[in-house]
């Protein structure tokens, strides 16, 4: 009867033990976040400012938009920071320029539709595309404007990350077709080593975020987009409807988040980390900055 009794007591415990587990790996908010500067800086912030508030939050890098949403939509992960205008134009495949507040309108109300992934609040910043090139570049072809650019495109390379010429929304096929023309050539690379290959001459053009810190530092000049073929890219947390209709203490935490970052605060907080600041450290001091923790 001994025996039975410390067999059931065992039992009892390894079930509680597995239950207490079960619970804890649920209640754990798991962020995703791409692999460049920005979007590493602001899946450690949101990990960091929710773990301040109580809340345990695991942290990952995946790759490029697709593998974010798709880790979302399949509940791999709970939320990410994404671009209103990367899903307008990657997502939906939407190519008409309807201004900040008419985007962020689509993309929640779509998403919701037909994915069950909803938007909070944005944090404020918008890290549009730009096309940056050098003072000299300038100097030599009197080029302000995008649309300078093509009596000599065929004659420049341009340069930006892997996603940037397949994006048919809001990427290279969408800069060809509104402005009829193409460059010599796209080199793909990681957007980490693009302003080495601009200064050294490797290509003539990069497609800049325009939250990149090293487009002033290095005094480029980013050409207007007179056609306004960029959409608004406001980043804001992104998870699913259910996830936020369970969790609205993690859904409260992010929406006073809203507004709190600028283009110049990204400006900042991205050249840190571009010149050798860890992502942790900078993550915790724009929080700091901010009162937020």
């Amino acid at each position: 009867m001994k025996n039975i009794k410390t067999i059931s007591f065992i039992l009892l415990v390894a079930i509680i033990t597995l239950f207490t587990s079960c619970n804890s790996s649920k209640d754990k908010v798991t962020i995703v976040h791409k692999n460049y500067t920005e979007q590493r800086i602001m899946g450690e912030a949101l990990g960091q400012y929710l773990e301040s508030k109580g809340i345990e939050a695991e942290v990952k890098e995946l790759g490029g938009t697709l593998l974010c949403w798709n880790s979302i939509k399949s509940g791999d992960a709970d939320l990410y920071p994404e671009y209103t205008g990367t899903t307008y134009g990657a997502i939906f495949n939407q190519t008409d320029n309807i201004g900040p507040d008419a985007t962020y309108n689509y993309v929640k109300e779509n998403s919701e539709k037909e994915f069950g992934i909803t938007w909070l609040e944005p944090f404020g910043f918008n890290n549009t595309y730009v096309l940056s090139v050098t003072q000299d570049l300038v100097d030599e072809y009197g080029v302000k404007t995008i649309s300078d650019l093509e009596p000599i495109a065929d004659q420049l390379v341009l340069g930006g990350d892997q996603e940037f010429p397949v994006r048919e929304g809001d990427g290279y096929p969408a800069l060809i077709r509104t402005y009829g023309f193409e460059f010599k050539e796209y080199k793909g690379m990681d957007q980490g080593i693009t302003t080495q290959a601009l200064l050294e001459g490797q290509i003539d053009i990069n497609t800049y975020y325009s939250t990149d810190g090293r487009i002033a530092k290095y005094g480029f000049v980013n050409l207007e987009d007179d056609k306004n073929v960029f959409p608004p890219y406001f980043c804001t947390p992104i998870m699913t409807v259910e996830y936020a209709n369970e969790h609205p203490d993690v859904v409260e935490a992010l929406n006073a988040l809203g507004n709190k970052f600028s283009n110049e605060d990204m400006q900042k907080y991205n050249l840190m980390v571009d010149e050798g600041a860890s992502v942790k450290s900078v993550a915790t001091q724009m929080l700091q900055d901010k009162g937020l923790i």
